[in-house]
């Protein structure tokens, strides 16, 4: 797996340099700017980006702006923001213009190497990575919503499956067992009116209404 890092600040740059190096990702480039950011992805034409939200110049949203472009002009980048603070918006919108190969994690989860390194996997596979305090906030602030008549349980697994987890890692989550995941997930369907279809489709679908993106 190749991978490009932006970060500006030097000390978390040369970090996330080593702890990707360390679990066998090729780190082509680490820059510390937006622009720079957008002429290492042309170059290399990597399989992930790492990226800070806030960026030089300006410290507001250059690296968000930097990822959306990316995914228009290179979509088979997978790409995983970092921030300082719980921002859900900028999470929605990287989902409303491609819903696989994105994540959206606080900086303070790469102190978590592990689950980091699992977050940042995913993503790089095409999946998906919320980090827990976005999905949190998204809850306490979407208590009267059409999501209401989900079950605590389902509400429950909904979270998970927004954080881009697996039945399996739900299961350990929740503990409980796989089928009883599944179960959750098909009825999650079913209140949500989304159709039989490609399940890894509707799961995505379902993120998404959460999000309140779809």
């Amino acid at each position: 797996m190749r991978a490009v890092i932006a970060e500006d600040s030097v000390l978390l740059r040369v970090g996330l340099v080593k702890v990707l190096e360390a679990v066998g990702f090729e780190v082509v480039a680490a820059v510390g700017d937006a622009t720079e950011l957008l002429t290492a992805v042309e170059e290399h034409q990597p399989n992930v980006v790492v990226s800070d939200v806030r960026m030089p110049p300006g410290f507001h949203d250059e690296g968000v702006k930097a990822a959306m472009i990316i995914r228009r002009q290179w979509p088979e980048v997978a790409v995983l923001l970092l921030s300082q603070f719980v921002e859900e918006r900028y999470a929605a919108d990287l989902l409303a213009t491609n819903t696989s190969g994105v994540g959206y994690l606080l900086k303070q989860r790469v102190a978590n190497v592990d689950d980091f390194v699992d977050a940042l996997q995913r993503v790089a596979e095409g999946g998906t990575a919320l980090d827990p305090e976005v999905v949190a906030q998204l809850l306490v602030r979407r208590k009267q919503d059409p999501l209401e008549k989900l079950t605590p349980r389902e509400r429950d697994v909904l979270a998970l499956m927004a954080e881009g987890r697996s039945n399996a890692a739900i299961a350990a989550a929740l503990v409980v067992s796989d089928s009883a995941v599944a179960k959750h997930i098909n009825s999650i369907f079913t209140k949500l009116d989304l159709p039989p279809a490609d399940d890894s489709h509707r799961r995505v679908m379902a993120v998404l209404r959460f999000l309140e993106i779809a």
